[in-house]
């Protein structure tokens, strides 16, 4: 089971109160869709921090319901995300074994293993 929680030095985040094994599919989070149009709007509201490049070229937004949006950066994630475009949801998926109590992190990049810069600076 997820939980939203407090992470010192990162805000929200979210943890796991049971073991997820890797290959698990941890969620699958369907997402409310942000029209490129519209996207001047969010960038000037806290849902900025929150939502995911969306569409064949990235050209849109979407923020991800559930634990979608919550979930925090890392460089050493413990899960990837993946865009099911057509379905309109999210899906994270466990990279290795997930201890109970430990926080499920993603690489915003979208590829686990790139360590390009983030937008908000040094991450802890």
């Amino acid at each position: 089971m997820l939980k939203a929680v407090h992470t010192p030095g990162k805000g929200r985040g979210v943890i796991t109160d049971t073991p997820i094994a890797k290959g698990e599919t941890i969620e699958r989070a369907p997402v409310l869709f942000i029209p490129a149009e519209q996207w001047p709007h969010i960038e000037e509201t806290v849902f900025f921090h929150y939502c995911y490049a969306w569409g064949a070229e990235s050209q849109h937004a979407a923020f991800a319901l559930g634990f979608g949006s919550l979930y925090n950066h890392s460089y050493s994630p413990a899960a990837v995300y993946i865009k099911h475009i057509d379905a309109n949801e999210v899906e994270f998926v466990a990279l290795r074994d997930i201890a109970a109590g430990e926080e499920v992190t993603i690489n915003y990049n979208g590829d686990p293993a790139d360590c390009q810069p983030m937008w908000f600076g040094e991450v802890l």
